[in-house]
């Protein structure tokens, strides 16, 4: 029994020194794995890309584990700062960003070109956990309607650039730390209806081209070599790798350049098509593992910040995977959500694992409370 106890402090004390959670850490490295292999089959096995990729993927988890060592209680007074810089950088982006295909979503610093809005991915799920957290919970209705206006400002922001994704991704991220503070089902609803009434002004101000991306999602086959050429031919490649797939380096719909944005955004239907069902529901079970640890962290944390911010973190990873594999199966609209710690890129990779490097500050930050 004293052994027993022996080996857990000291495997405590581990954790608490390197300031890393070792089953997430085991799933993200797996998920990363599994990425890499499907990357160089999708980009026709170019190394360079790799190459690439694994230099972004060693970067992003630097920023993982830099993050990780900060308490969370630094997290927390940090927040109105960071969600006050991340606004101040959108405001700056819609004066003198740079546009590029057809979106003004850049801020060039001279020595860097980065989104700000992926900065607003983590600010605001912070900012709505340092609010609520300060009062009471459930929070009140007045405290409910500021923590909307605070959603709202942002939010507007990056969709006037136009970045519906990145959009959706805050708003997702807000809405799970409004559930998580005790929203109640009721409230829930009439927020619903009155955004269901708002629709058609929403309609009204999206750009032609999004429109067009609704209502192709809608129906594909009324333009099947203009706007649904996505999605059709994502179909046709997951549907025709059936049960087992068809091999590695052996899909006939990304090798002979049917499939379109095969490295980014539908990677997922390369995974299908040569892996089948077999490999999507592995990869699957592999995201469930790094979602429901995430959660696990989030429920189990000391205070109701680290509560809130661990849960809004883990959804806004499910939020990803939800969009990019239900646009990438025609059950969404393509938005140009990346499938997470998968796609081809390093902008959300590394917003990603800043927000692991949250969770596993979280986890690890029990066991120097405890002792």
């Amino acid at each position: 029994m004293f052994s027993d106890t022996l080996s857990e402090d000291s495997e405590r004390g581990l954790l608490e020194r390197l300031h890393i959670d070792w089953p997430l850490l085991l799933g993200i490295l797996v998920l990363c794995a599994c990425g890499l292999a499907i990357l160089f089959s999708a980009t026709e096995q170019s190394t360079g890309q790799v190459e690439r990729q694994i230099f972004r993927l060693g970067l992003a988890l630097g920023v993982m584990i830099l993050i990780a060592q900060i308490h969370p209680e630094h997290l927390r007074r940090w927040s109105p700062l960071l969600f006050l810089l991340g606004v101040t950088m959108l405001v700056a982006v819609a004066m003198t960003g740079e546009i590029g295909k057809g979106a003004q979503r850049w801020l060039n610093l001279g020595v860097l070109r980065f989104q700000p809005s992926e900065l607003l991915k983590l600010a605001v799920p912070m900012m709505l956990a340092w609010f609520f957290s300060g009062g009471t919970l459930p929070p009140s209705l007045p405290r409910i309607l500021v923590g909307v206006i605070i959603t709202a400002v942002p939010v507007l922001l990056i969709a006037q650039q136009p970045d519906l994704g990145t959009a959706l991704m805050v708003t997702s991220a807000a809405l799970v730390v409004l559930f998580m503070a005790g929203l109640s089902w009721r409230l829930i609803a009439v927020l619903g209806g009155l955004a269901a009434g708002g629709a058609p002004v929403l309609w009204y101000l999206m750009h032609d081209y999004q429109r067009q991306r609704v209502l192709t999602f809608l129906d594909p086959q009324s333009d099947p070599l203009g706007a649904g050429y996505h999605i059709i031919q994502s179909q046709i490649a997951i549907g025709s790798g059936g049960i087992y797939g068809k091999g590695w380096f052996h899909g006939t719909q990304s090798h002979l350049e049917f499939l379109p944005e095969r490295s980014t955004d539908f990677i997922f239907a390369v995974l299908g098509e040569e892996f089948g069902l077999v490999g999507i529901l592995v990869v699957l079970a592999v995201y469930l593992f790094i979602i429901f640890r995430g959660l696990y962290i989030a429920v189990h944390a000391h205070n109701s910040f680290s509560r809130l911010l661990g849960g809004a973190i883990t959804m806004v990873f499910f939020v990803y995977l939800f969009v990019n594999t239900g646009m990438v199966v025609g059950l969404l609209p393509v938005v140009g959500v990346p499938l997470p710690l998968i796609s081809y890129g390093g902008t959300s990779l590394v917003t990603i694992m800043a927000g692991f490097g949250i969770l596993m500050s979280i986890q690890t930050s029990k066991y120097s409370q405890s002792r």
